[in-house]
């Protein structure tokens, strides 16, 4: 045997896993991407929230007003 053949299935494998490190470099490469595209629409989303949150109790404030003077006006009749 050589020093060559001896080697061969070390070589094989460092080589894969070589290429495993390299496969798990790039799933967190596209998990880091995919968690900051996730961040920045969870950050959209609570923004949307807290606008429609205002938009109820806005409303919810006019149409208890409105309620309030129409029964002013009722007990007025």
């Amino acid at each position: 045997m050589t020093a060559k053949q001896i080697n061969s299935p070390q070589k094989l494998d460092l080589d894969l896993l070589t290429l495993r490190i390299e496969e798990l470099i790039k799933l967190c490469e596209r998990l880091r991407e995919e968690n900051t595209r996730l961040k920045a629409a969870q950050t959209q989303l609570q923004t949307a929230q807290a606008r429609l949150t205002d938009r109820h109790e806005l409303s919810r404030a006019k149409l208890e007003a409105m309620i309030s003077r129409l029964k002013t006006l009722e007990v007025e009749l």
